[in-house]
Parts: C-alpha cells; sequence; structure tokens
C-alpha cells in the first residue's frame, strides 16, 4: 500500500486536530500575485509529465477529494491545478444533493461508480463526506434517505465514519492513492466573496440564497468538519486542511501536495522487453522499406 507524503497541513492521525487551531491565511508572506503565478506553472508543467507517465504506468489510480465550505474556491482550484494534464486521463465528478435513485443505494453507492480506473485521475468537488457534513448539521435530512428502522440516528455518524475508513483503505489496498483537500476559508471571506458574487454581474450566476442562509449553522459545520476530519484522516487516505483565504496561494500549495506525491510515487513509462525490442527494430525495418 503507498502511503502519500505528509506535509505541514496534514491533518493529523492521532484525532488531535482542531478546526480553532489552524489558519485560514498563509503562514507568513504568500509572495506576490506573480511570484505565486510562476510557482503554479511550474507546478503544473511537472503534474502533466508525472500524469503522462502516471496514465502510461496504468497500476494506480489517483482520487482527489475536495470539499470547504461555500465560495471557498473549490472549482477555480480543480481548474487552475488540472489546466495543463491530458483531459483523457482525467475525469471529474461534482457531487450534490442526491437524486431519487441515489437515494435507494448506501450513502457510498454514488461515488463508488465514478471511482477513476487505474492510470487515471479522479476528482470529486465534494463527496460521499457530504453524508457527514451536510446531514449532520442538518439530520432532518436522513428522513429521506429511506434508512431502515433499525439504524440508530444517534451512532449513525460513528457507523459512516467507520464505513468510510473502510472504504477507502479497501482503495488504497488496491492501488488507488487518496488525497483529500479541506479548503479553510474563514467566515469573513467567504462573505466578501459573497458579496463580490452580488456586485459583479459576471458572477450573479454563482449567488444562491441557500449559501448564505447557511452561514447561519457555521459553527456546526466547523464541528462537523473536526470531527470528519479527525474521524478518517489516515496514513493511507490523508487530509490536507488547507489555508483557503489567498486563493493564489492555496492553488500552489495543493498542486504541490498532488506533485510531490506523484514523485513519491516513482512511476515512469513502462520498459519493453528484449523480445518486444526485437519486434520494433522489425517493424521499424518494415516501414522503412516502403
Amino acid at each position: 500500500m503507498f502511503i502519500p507524503v505528509e506535509n505541514e497541513f496534514t491533518v493529523p492521525f492521532d484525532h488531535s486536530f482542531r478546526v480553532a487551531d489552524v489558519p485560514t491565511h498563509p503562514p507568513g508572506d504568500p509572495g506576490s500575485d506573480k511570484e505565486l503565478k510562476k510557482q503554479l506553472k511550474k507546478l503544473t508543467k511537472n503534474l502533466d509529465d508525472l500524469q503522462r507517465k502516471f496514465y502510461a504506468h496504468d497500476r494506480h489510480a489517483l482520487l482527489l477529494v475536495f470539499q470547504a465550505m461555500d465560495a471557498a474556491g473549490k472549482d477555480s482550484t480543480i481548474r487552475a491545478v488540472m489546466r495543463g494534464v491530458n483531459p483523457a486521463g482525467c475525469q471529474v465528478f461534482s457531487f450534490k444533493q442526491p437524486s431519487a435513485l441515489e437515494l435507494d443505494h448506501d450513502f457510498l453507492w454514488r461515488t463508488a461508480k465514478r471511482l477513476p480506473e487505474r492510470g487515471r485521475f479522479g476528482i470529486f468537488n465534494r463527496s460521499y463526506y457530504e453524508e457527514v457534513l451536510v446531514v449532520r448539521v442538518h439530520p432532518e435530512y436522513l428522513d429521506n434517505q429511506k434508512l431502515p428502522d433499525c439504524v440508530d440516528h444517534e451512532a449513525i455518524w460513528k457507523q459512516r465514519y467507520e464505513s468510510i475508513r473502510d472504504h477507502e483503505k479497501h482503495l488504497a489496498r488496491n492501488g488507488t492513492i487518496i488525497l483529500k483537500f479541506w479548503l479553510n476559508v474563514s467566515r469573513e471571506e467567504q462573505k466578501r466573496r459573497f458579496l463580490s458574487r452580488i456586485e459583479e454581474p459576471e458572477k450573479h450566476w454563482k449567488f444562491s440564497a441557500s449559501d448564505v442562509r447557511e452561514r447561519g449553522f457555521w459553527d456546526a459545520y466547523m464541528q462537523a468538519y473536526e470531527d470528519a476530519l479527525n474521524q478518517t484522516s489516515k496514513p493511507w487516505a490523508p487530509w490536507f486542511a488547507i489555508p483557503a483565504d489567498n486563493k493564489k496561494w492555496m492553488r500552489v500549495q495543493v498542486a504541490r501536495i498532488i506533485v510531490d506525491t506523484l514523485e513519491a510515487l516513482k512511476v515512469d513509462y513502462p520498459t519493453v522487453t528484449d523480445k518486444e525490442k526485437q519486434k520494433l527494430e522489425e517493424m521499424r525495418k518494415l516501414l522503412e522499406s516502403e
């Protein structure tokens, strides 16, 4: 089982994580926008090269999970970090309110059928973690999930954490590398971004009144995140709590973690046997003789 690289933003595996203790802004001087743009460009170039090798090697899958409060920058981070990656080796899925069909299955079903195959990057913009985040903040949503009568609504969160841990460990044992990013935006910065969506016409489509209503549950969400990250950050499926008040800096950190992890995996283009090389030489001569 491959263990992803840890760094300063890795959520500890000993349940000691506290939301109140982690920053939402970059530690120290983040650098100028120009410097950050240059760093990201270099990292995305490296990621493009690594993705090609990863695809050709075809022994692992990469699952990137993004969770955050609204306006934290999930969409733009995915777009910026994956800008140079070959679309043939990358797939992105967003998960919002479950459909009637999805509610007829267990809570992991709708994401399990979207998992990346070997050689590919799979990106979840929100994920099965919604079931221990938004549903925990709004437990009344359980009433629509067609759960058996025997389900204990008090114990369900502990049970779902256990199911998630088992699910992720199974994936890791079978070659899926899992990196999970919590983009940690402050309440003040979220307010500023919401106001920007109201004030700028080109951003009106992004604004939702329900997002503002959810701000009233901010403390409950922070507790849900704290519990979920403590319960499910494991060496084979780590969480990274990335300060998200500075989007450009945040994207650099996400890209760096992905690049560092893939470099540690040490994948390369497959080599061919002597017999295969001989066959290639025969084909070369045949083509040249035409």
